[in-house]
């Protein structure tokens, strides 16, 4: 009889080993019936990449490839997938978690100790087939109890509940002091929403931004949701904008004025190539951008000495943003790009702190309150 994972696991992370179970079954019955071993999993290739119609969110299509033991090409990653499954199931029946950092080390040395060979010799190699299994199984590395870096933070009236390590922890955002909550990467399993009180959420690109509204109580005073990703959002930060998006707050982002700010944006609206085949879970094309763009630059007399020259790297990033249908399909953001490409310009959101440091909660307030968003 199989082993099964620890009682307190969640429901997502018994179903992830009940996955990695049937898959291990289905491999022995190939090999009972004479057959090679396989393992089949979605192209995550660009070329697999597809575009939502109406939402523009990014999912991947139905392009399969097949892996096979017993070809001489597919061996060694066959054998590699294989080895992280194994080790996934035995994470979740010792109800651990680790790292992907800490799974690599776990596995870089499993062929055998008399053997001068290593199973991965970097991490580079081990990522991708995460990656696969996630997408073949159509879960999470977190239902797995693997963790990536915290990579977020957040400060509002909610309370959460918290189960992790044998204990209980109730979690109130408004209690969290000048820095805030640490968002883990895993917010579904073992952890519940007990009350969310809030009007909208307020994602914010850089954290000393954060900070300059967190001190003003910006989220208090305007019954708000504040959170940043600090830059490009991570997993964690991006799955619990999507859940909160699910009880109907309305979400806004505000980034810098350059298309590397936008780009953040954007994948958190509608995903990010890499992890489309999360797209459903991750993805939340409901949020709106407040700003910064180059509107403001002629609206608002002060930020016009503030501008900063784009870079040859700035220009290239707002060509691929342009020939991007998913963007392009919105004339607003063709004009904002185009309007960089044309004047070579961009702005940081640091600088609506240059005419006086509270302006920044002004700016904001008056962008929602107007309905000043971008689609």
């Amino acid at each position: 009889m199989a082993k099964q994972p620890k009682a307190s696991e969640s429901k997502a992370t018994q179903l992830a080993h009940e996955r990695l179970v049937a898959l291990g079954r289905e491999m022995v019955q190939e090999i009972n019936a004479n057959e090679s071993p396989s393992f089949m999993t979605p192209v995550r290739s660009r070329s697999n990449v597809k575009v939502d119609p109406d939402s523009g969110v990014l999912y991947l299509g139905d392009s399969k490839e097949k892996r096979t033991f017993v070809h001489v090409s597919q061996a060694k990653k066959f054998m590699q997938t294989v080895a992280i499954a194994s080790k996934l199931k035995s994470f979740l029946e010792q109800g651990l978690h680790t790292s992907i950092r800490g799974l690599y080390y776990q596995l870089k040395f499993t062929i055998g100790e008399d053997v001068d060979e290593e199973l991965f010799s970097e991490q580079a190699e081990s990522n991708p087939l995460i990656e696969d299994l996630e997408a073949a199984l159509d879960l999470k590395r977190e239902d797995f109890n693997l963790s990536t870096d915290r990579k977020g933070v957040v400060a509002g009236n909610f309370i959460i509940r918290d189960k992790f390590g044998g204990e209980e922890n109730i979690i109130d955002a408004s209690k969290q002091g000048r820095s805030g909550w640490m968002i883990p990467s895993d917010v579904d399993n073992d952890m519940e929403f007990l009350e969310v009180n809030a009007d909208y959420v307020l994602v914010v690109e850089k954290d000393a931004l954060w900070q300059r509204l967190n001190e003003d109580k910006f989220w208090k005073k305007n019954n708000c949701i504040l959170i940043t990703p600090k830059g490009q959002a991570s997993r964690g930060t991006r799955r619990l904008i999507r859940k909160l998006a699910d009880m109907k707050l309305p979400i806004y982002v505000f980034t810098d004025c350059d298309a590397w700010g936008w780009y953040i944006y954007w994948a958190i609206k509608t995903g990010s190539m890499n992890l489309a085949y999360l797209s459903k879970s991750l993805a939340t094309p409901e949020a709106r951008f407040i700003g910064v763009t180059m509107g403001d630059i002629q609206n608002y007399d002060f930020l016009k000495k503030l501008t900063i020259n784009a870079k040859d790297v700035d220009i290239k990033r707002a060509e691929e943003m342009l020939s991007y249908p998913w963007i392009s399909r919105h004339k607003e953001w063709v004009e904002e790009l185009n309007t960089v490409l044309k004047t070579k310009k961009k702005i940081e959101q640091d600088a609506l702190q240059g005419q006086k440091l509270t302006f920044v909660g002004d700016y904001v307030k008056e962008k929602i309150e107007g309905g000043k968003v971008l689609p």
